[in-house]
């Protein structure tokens, strides 16, 4: 069912982008802070403070990326053999183009909780990137804002003998390139930077043969611009404008999922994961980086969240904690219960976190303890990571019936 109860004014630039655009994975600073002014609700449900709900053909779960006027998501339809990029209205939620960008060849084998559009799509203001796993390789394609293919390049080889999940990487943009990052156990793994306007390759770093799914961070750290990375039982930073190992040191897992964070101010890097051992670490990148830290607790889907010299993260366990970035002291820890693959987002100082059930947990972003700000349902599940802009989050969320699973975006928030 399709709802769009307000109208309200859309701000509209002369450039594509605006003020409040999200244009990819964690957002405009890497590290899932909403920008300096946002707002979002911290109560909703099926019947409230929803401006619009736009069913969504297909499964994926990529979260929605901002541009302009309107919204970016990816999806897969198992049944027809697709994989597809759509174009939604940002202002009303209709959904105004499906581009379909592959037919038939999908793999085969997946995880039973991954799908074959789980990627987020990425963007640098004049194109948008979607990154697939198809036909045992990750292809990477541009599209202008209307949906028009630009180019399209079968970026490596990814065809897992062992462990074979799909994909999870996103793509990232930093300056003129696309970062795409494919790790698996043969022998194009590796990190891979491509030129925004013509899809050439401009550099590749080799990664060890062993397969992890996790994205880069992109973080400035001691005044270089650097990718993070952990997985292949390392902790590894490569230059973000050239693929050169800055640094690599042992503490890791096999396999890892999250998105590493970082602390400016401090020099510090942390990671949690993994596969088959589970980790939470800190490492120093002043001068010769070593482990400061580190427990036993996993985060493994999801991504933490870093402020204020304070970590934020939600555990595979259902519970909530804060560690203070400079020696991991644990200030608390809340159980909120269920599964989570969705990473927590800060908005105003509020965190906003869904678990595998379909409820969004909101609390106070502080150290000294947990305060609950409201627990909202939407439909039977959630895997994706909310997009916040415009006063609203942009929630992608799904139903199961006898039918199947069909999922939704929504827009939360009038």
């Amino acid at each position: 069912m399709k709802r769009s109860v307000f109208i309200y004014t859309y701000l509209v630039l002369t450039t594509p982008a605006l003020a409040q655009d999200w244009l990819e994975w964690r957002g405009p600073t890497g590290d899932h802070h909403a920008p300096a002014g946002a707002t979002a609700p911290v109560t909703w449900d099926e019947s409230s403070n929803l401006d619009w709900v736009t069913p969504i053909p297909g499964q994926g779960h990529s979260s929605p990326t901002l541009v302009g006027a309107r919204i970016y998501l990816t999806t897969a339809d198992v049944a027809n053999q697709t994989q597809s990029l759509l174009i939604l209205d940002r202002k009303n939620g209709d959904l105004i183009r499906e581009v379909v960008v592959h037919r038939e060849k999908l793999p085969e084998r997946i995880h039973p909780n991954n799908t074959h559009a789980s990627p987020t799509v990425a963007s640098d203001g004049q194109l948008v990137f979607t990154l697939f796993h198809n036909d045992a390789a990750a292809w990477l394609t541009a599209f202008n804002l209307e949906g028009e293919q630009i180019w399209q390049k079968r970026v490596s080889e990814f065809d897992p003998q062992q462990y074979q999940f799909g994909f999870g990487s996103s793509p990232r943009v930093v300056g003129d390139t696309v970062i795409v990052t494919g790790e698996y156990d043969g022998p194009d793994s590796g990190i891979y930077a491509l030129d925004t306007a013509t899809g050439e390759l401009r550099w590749k770093t080799p990664r060890d043969n062993k397969i992890t799914f996790s994205t880069p961070a992109v973080a400035n750290l001691g005044g270089t611009l650097q990718l993070l990375i952990s997985g292949g039982d390392h902790l590894a930073a490569y230059d973000a404008n050239n693929g050169n190992q800055l640094w690599l040191i042992d503490g890791s897992a096999k396999a890892t999922c999250g998105t590493m964070v970082w602390d400016s101010s401090r020099n510090l890097a942390f990671a949690s994961g993994g596969y088959p051992n589970q980790f939470t670490v800190a490492v120093s990148t002043q001068g010769e980086p070593k482990i400061i830290w580190q427990n036993a607790i996993k985060c493994y889907e999801q991504s933490m969240l870093v402020l204020n010299g304070h970590i934020y993260a939600v555990a595979d366990s259902g519970v909530a904690y804060c560690w203070r970035c400079d020696d991991g002291e644990e200030m608390w820890r809340e159980r909120l219960g269920g599964k989570f693959s969705s990473s927590p987002l800060l908005v105003d100082g509020k965190i906003y976190v869904s678990n595998e059930g379909g409820t969004t947990f909101v609390y106070r972003a502080r150290p000294d303890r947990y305060e609950s700000l409201g627990e909202n349902q939407l439909g039977d599940g959630a895997f994706a990571t909310s997009t916040p802009a415009d006063g609203r989050l942009y929630h992608r969320y799904f139903t199961r019936s006898g039918d199947g699973v069909q999922g939704y975006l929504a827009a939360i928030g009038k």
